[in-house]
């Protein structure tokens, strides 16, 4: 029995909702970047990087390549990249709708005094 798409989609938004995640989405973004490079730039713990970058290559978001002692990470699709650019646009505007709704509350307390 197949998964619903709803529900494979469901599961994909799971798989991104980690704060370590997204971060490392973002800064791969930009390249690869070897692991002591997204360690410094994310600040956690190795080992919880680690964790959460396994994570992303065995589902196949990012792709991981040795060089020497080196492993350094790469989104595996650019549709990662656009899929957060999308992300950040909607919660542009999201916050521009809260701005202009907090403006209006506080015109309407100020109007009421």
């Amino acid at each position: 029995m197949s998964v619903p798409l709803y529900q494979a989609k469901a599961d994909f938004f799971r798989l991104l909702a980690h704060p370590v995640r997204i971060r490392a989405l973002e800064l791969l973004q930009h390249g690869p970047m070897p692991v002591r490079d997204l360690l410094a730039a994310i600040e956690v713990e190795p080992s919880i990087l680690s964790q959460q970058l396994a994570l992303l290559r065995r589902s196949g978001i990012v792709t991981s390549q040795r060089e020497g002692s080196t492993v350094v990470y790469a989104l595996a699709s650019g549709d990662v990249a656009d899929l957060l650019q999308a992300a950040r646009r909607i919660l542009t505007e999201m916050l521009t709708g809260q701005n202009e709704l907090l403006a209006e509350l506080r015109e309407t307390e100020v109007a009421a005094r």
